[in-house]
Formats: structure tokens, sequence, C-alpha cells
């Protein structure tokens, strides 16, 4: 954990206590009160009865992870092996108030910034590297309940959040046309492709196919303001689910990413606000609540706290855990209404199975502190691929002489590759100006793989993958991708 000032403090608990009977969750801001109370033994099984052969402890025996397992990562990469390592971080002096000075207020993706402030993968990287954690949507697609679901997609929504614990550097704002690949069929089962569809404001598309019953897709915008003493980091947009079997529809969005210390002391990251996930099929729904770090508060820090309710608002599951770590499930097997809290808010009491662990974070790789503190999967993003688009992030020239280490070339290269991108700007500028006598849209740039579409379920309009990237691949045949490196 990271106080105000930038120093190490001990972890003051886990995310839950097995030497309590009880767990007592604070009020949510923008959701009902809350107490939880584990249920005793007798109750347990008295509950539990019937279902005791398909539940354990509340969730079924598939949703279980075993925590003693933590190849995670590299259980399947036998089939190819993948790079473990990149090349140190070098020790550069820079003086980030120097430059952040006169920002204040402003969008940082308008602002040029050394590749100082960077970390050698691209936003369209960072993007992908949410499927970290696949296999949790893998299991979610094998669940027969729609409310056990919801908790593995909770989960996998969380999950999302743990390698941001230590990486305080900001990824390389992709080129306008650029593209990312990940093609992890035979490991994993998915394809992942992502594009920059939009510079101004820079927004990305994203679109996952997985053999093993899902597909996800997201149409994110980032907004980034710098507040004097913090960044803060707003994705706008949402995230969408399907899986096939069940034909069940998930969308959610992203909470905001605060880096704090700008002006003096050692960086850190928050993560803060609400996550409402919303089965737009059965419409069961979970609110996941982040809480902000506080110095002074004695809750376990980065803590999350949900509650799975099906389309009546009926609450079934407690979810808990911290957003750099674990999440667990308690089954619900009785609510009442409890003494009056703070305010004179009544508080509702679920008493619940106990917990079981839904997803645990894997450890980093040796030497991770060195290597921007990536992960086992961060580590192969950039890793060199042959046949990938010309646009694809890996061939982007700037990040890859830094990952190299060799930080003011590719700094150099990092001006001449913005100055590029503003000419053509102002080349579709003048086209669309000979077009038309009032220009509708200056930015008449249409992206190479997705399409704007509006959404069936929720009526948003967003970037959606028309489909060709994998035959072009197959086919070798790269000429509709413009020229952007």
């Amino acid at each position: 954990m990271l106080s105000p000032a930038g120093v190490e403090r001990p972890q003051e608990g886990d995310a839950s206590d097995e030497n309590e009977e009880a767990e007592f969750f604070d009020a949510m801001e923008d959701g009902p009160s809350f107490i939880t109370v584990t249920a005793t033994g007798n109750i347990q099984h008295k509950r539990s009865g019937s279902n005791q052969s398909m539940m354990s402890g509340g969730v079924p025996n598939h949703w279980t992870h075993n925590e003693s397992d933590t190849s995670g990562t590299n259980q399947m990469q036998l089939r190819r092996t993948r790079r473990s390592r990149i090349p140190d971080k070098p020790n550069y002096s820079l003086n980030l108030w120097s430059i952040m000075k006169n920002c204040i207020g402003k969008d940082l993706s308008r602002i040029p910034m050394p590749v100082n402030f960077n970390e050698p993968l691209s936003m369209l990287q960072r993007l992908t590297e949410d499927l970290e954690y696949s296999e949790l949507l893998d299991r979610a697609a094998r669940c027969d309940s729609s409310l056990e679901q919801m908790g593995l997609v909770a989960a996998f929504s969380v999950s999302s959040y743990s390698t941001t614990v230590h990486r305080t550097a900001k990824p390389f704002n992709p080129l306008l046309g650029e593209t990312y690949e990940l093609d992890r069929l035979e490991e994993y089962g998915y394809r992942s492709i992502s594009e920059q569809v939009s510079h101004h404001p820079p927004a990305a598309a994203h679109h996952v196919a997985s053999e093993r019953g899902w597909t996800l897709w997201q149409h994110i915008t980032i907004d980034s303001k710098f507040r004097g003493k913090y960044i803060s980091v707003m994705p706008l947009g949402n995230i969408h689910l399907q899986f096939h079997s069940s034909g069940n529809h998930y969308v959610w969005s992203k909470v905001t990413s605060t880096v704090h210390n700008i002006i003096v002391g050692k960086l850190w990251i928050d993560q803060s606000g609400d996550i409402d996930i919303v089965n737009t099929t059965t419409k069961d729904t979970c609110r996941l609540k982040f809480s902000p770090y506080s110095y002074f508060s004695r809750e376990v820090p980065r803590k999350v706290t949900g509650v799975v309710e099906d389309g009546e608002g009926t609450a079934h599951y407690i979810l808990s855990g911290t957003w750099d770590d674990k999440m667990e499930s308690a089954k619900i097997v009785e609510s009442s209404q409890g003494c009056g809290g703070s305010e004179g808010k009544q508080k509702t009491v679920y008493q619940t199975l106990q917990p079981k662990l839904l997803w645990k974070k894997y450890p980093l790789p040796d030497n991770a502190e060195n290597m921007h503190y990536f992960s086992a999967l961060a580590l192969t993003l950039n890793e060199p691929e042959e046949g990938v688009a010309p646009t694809d992030s890996r061939l982007r020239p700037d990040q890859r002489l830094m990952e190299a280490g060799l930080w003011d070339e590719a700094n150099i290269e990092k001006q001449r590759l913005e100055e590029r991108q503003r000419l053509e700007r102002k080349r579709r500028e003048v086209q669309a100006n000979q077009v038309l006598e009032e220009v509708q849209d200056i930015e008449s740039y249409q992206p190479v793989w997705f399409e704007k579409r509006t959404d069936e379920n929720t009526g948003e309009a967003s970037c959606m993958y028309r489909g060709g990237y994998w035959e072009a691949k197959e086919r070798q045949d790269w000429s509709h991708c413009p020229e952007i490196f």
C-alpha cells in the first residue's frame, strides 16, 4: 500500500479474514448499505440442503481456483516459447514538474510528451491486457446459471486493473490507423484485434472472438486531465461481452484511474468509482464499488465490494476483494433489515455461506521492477511477430527504440511520427474542404477494420468490427492499410 508520500506501508490484512465469522462492509455511496454475516456451520447445512452436490460453499465447483496454482499464464506456453524478459529500464532522470506545470487542466492527449514518461507499450496493447485472465470468461461460458456467470464476469472486470498497481508510466498514444493483433488461438482459444479509430479525442475499437464460447468488444475514448497534484484518466465507453450458448449479453464501463504525487514524492496509482454490470438478456445486475484510497482509513486498501442481483432486484451473492489481488464470492442465504447505520440509514444484513475464491492475481515475473512491472502477458505483447499488419504497434519505431533502452533516439523518432501525423490531418482537412462548402466531419478518417454502428441492445453508436482482418493476414494483403510509420 502506498501512502500519500509514496512510502511503502505493510498490508493491513487480506481481503477476507477466515478467523472471523462476520465481515462488516461500509455503506456503498450509491447503492444499498449492507452488512454481511458469515453463517455458522449448522445454518450452512440447513440452507444449502439439496444444492450441496452442485454448490460448494455457495459457488459451483468450477468457479473455484487453486490459490497454490500460480503457473497461470505460463501453463500453455509449451506450444510456443514466448519471451519472458525485455531489456532493463534505463535510469534516466527527468524533472516531471518542469514539463507538467504548464499542463494543468488540459487534455494530456494533445500535449507532446517525451518517451521518458512512457512504458514501451501502446494504449492498444494496454487495452489487450484486459485479456490477462481470459480463463474467467472460459469458465463463465460453461455456467448454467446467469447469476453464477455474472460473478465471474464481475471478477474479470476487476482483474483488468491488477496489472496497473505499479504501472504509473503512460502507454504510447497510438497513431491514427495504428492496429494491434494478439493471436492466442492455440494457447487460449481467442484472437484479438484493435485499431485507433480517432485521434482527437483519442479512441480505440477492440474485438475479441473466442472459440471457448464468448465474444468481447469495446469502443473506448480516453479523457485525461492534469489537476496539479494528480492526473485523472477517465475511459469513456462501454465494454460488451456475449456468450454464444446462452446469448447472455453483458455491458459495463471502466472506473477512473488516478496517478498521485505528480509534484513531489513517489508516484502511485488508485482506482475509484462504480462499475455497473448489466446482463441485458436476463436483467441481472452487479454494482462493483471501488473504494478510493484514504491514508486514515482502517479498511483494506484497494477494496472492491459488490452485490449480484437478479432481474427482480433480489440479492444472491456478495462479492468482495481488492483490485490488485483477488475477488471472492459468498452466496446469500438470508437477508434482513438491521439497525440504523450512520445518519439514521438502515443497513441490510446479508447472511452468507463461506466465501469462495473467484480470481487470484498471478505473481509478477522475476526482475519485474526493472522491466516496467510488466506481467508475464505484458512482456510478450511487443514481441516481434511475422505476418502482422504494417500498422501494428510492434512495428512502431519510437516504441521499439524505447524498449531497447535507446530513449534519446526514441524521442527523435517520436517527434518525427507526431509531425507526420499532424501533416496528414491537415491534408485530410484540405480534401474535406474541397468536397464540402462547410466541413461537417473534419476528422474524415475511416477506420480500416471497424465501422460505426448502432448497438441493438443499448442504442449507442460505436465502432464495431467489420471483419476481414484475419482473412487479410492469411492472404498477406495489406493494401488497405495506411502508411503511418
